[in-house]
């Protein structure tokens, strides 16, 4: 029986998070966090850098290579008014080639005092780059739903938009971190495989990860790929409406190598790093289904897709009906774009375990987490509030093994 949307009340998945619980900054050392691992109803607690004692020989581990972009940029007004530029997602082009872009990009983003700022209305900042000085604009094109459509412009022109957003932006904290980044956050807040560009959130299960720990891993036999998606804003937008049904899921662009399907396709111990790479794992398997159906457009996967998909073929089938694609384009990566919204009552197909933090009452995240454990969530987060877990993006992690439902 497929989960139906309308009947999953938000107001189910709510538990107390006190504000002195959320972690605002991280542990001195990447892999001292806490580490709670939960399987068939047992909980037990290590250190992460223990991490590999409590995963299969022969494992495959899927993280998110995805790198966080100093996406927040203020500007000052010539009245002395501030306005703070969050991008969010390029247009016209892809996060791989709107980071070497010259001259001039459009983006979407969030407008912190839009009420100050009038469309046409152009803003300016003096930055230092290829130590020399050079010269930021940005100007309201339009506004669309809750975003606004900016065009940047600078000069020098020859100057890529990776280079201006180092030397004009800073790093996204997060909106629960009541605090303002800092230089440590540059390094901190990204994992130590972050590769490419175009994140606006980190992937924060795998930033717990170390070169030792990767080390314990590979003597273990545990293989390590990678996928890249680009986490959005809308990651940290909780859901208001009662049922889940009402909430509109962001879509997130991803890639995943010719190598890594082929790797996942014949590892069948399979362990997800954090949600961003769950989703990932189980959006491709939807996408081999339309492919094996002739579907259209077989990757972009909307909202309530899967849900309305027949689930006719096994995980390995589906990778290799991708494959088969790749190799007949002559191509080593597929590219697609994924809105799944995974809630309570969805059959994964993919990861038998997941690393990942503690996330937000009434969040996405947390309906992933639910549907990945089952009611045991509650005994999960319970556990990990009644013995003084820290929460969030810089809090502790957990190894999650998935639920098996009658």
């Amino acid at each position: 029986m497929k989960p139906d949307p309308a009947a999953v009340q938000i107001s189910t998945y709510h538990y107390e998070l006190p504000s002195h619980r959320i972690a605002e900054v991280p542990l001195a050392s990447r892999d001292g966090s806490r580490l709670l691992i939960y399987e068939n109803g047992i909980i037990k607690e290590d250190i992460f850098r223990a991490l590999p004692e409590h995963l299969p020989a022969g494992a495959l581990l899927i993280a998110n290579d995805s790198r966080v972009i100093e996406a927040r940029v203020l500007f000052k007004k010539i009245s002395g008014g501030m306005i703070e530029i969050f991008c969010l997602e390029p247009i016209g082009f892809s996060f791989e080639e709107v980071m070497h872009q010259t001259h001039k990009v459009s983006w979407r983003c969030f407008i912190g005092g839009a009420s100050k700022w009038k469309p046409g209305q152009v803003l300016q900042k003096k930055i230092y780059i290829r130590a020399s000085d050079a010269e930021l604009q940005a100007r309201y094109i339009t506004k669309d739903n809750e975003a606004f459509a900016i065009e940047f412009s600078w000069w020098p022109q020859n100057v890529s938009f990776e280079e201006i957003l180092h030397a004009a932006g800073s790093t996204p904290l997060p909106p629960y971190i009541k605090r303002k980044s800092s230089e440590a956050d540059e390094e901190r807040y990204q994992t130590i495989f972050a590769q490419h560009p175009g994140s606006v959130a980190a992937p924060t299960a795998a930033l717990h990860f170390t070169k030792d720990v990767f080390a314990s891993l590979t003597s273990k036999n545990i293989k390590q790929h990678f996928i890249t998606l680009h986490v959005g804003a809308g990651t940290f937008k909780p859901v208001k409406s009662e049922t889940i049904r009402e909430h509109l899921m962001h879509a997130e662009s991803f890639q995943v190598s010719l190598q890594t399907l082929r790797e996942l396709r014949n590892n069948g111990e399979i362990i997800a790093v954090g949600t961003t790479s769950l989703r990932t794992l189980e959006s491709l398997y939807w996408m081999g289904v339309k492919l094996f159906r002739g579907a259209p457009s077989p990757f972009r996967l909307d909202q309530w897709e899967a849900y309305s998909l027949e689930p006719c073929i096994s995980y390995k089938e589906s990778l290799g009906f991708i494959i088969n694609y790749l190799e007949e384009k002559r191509s080593n990566k597929v590219f697609c774009d994924t809105s799944l919204l995974i809630i309570p009552g969805y059959q994964f197909r993919s990861a038998r375990g997941l690393i990942t933090n503690f996330h937000q009452p009434h969040s996405t995240l947390l309906l992933l987490v639910a549907a990945f454990i089952g009611d045991d969530w509650k005994k999960v987060y319970e556990y990990a509030l009644s013995n003084n877990f820290r929460f969030l993006s810089y809090g502790d992690s957990s190894l999650l093994w998935k639920q098996t439902f009658d």
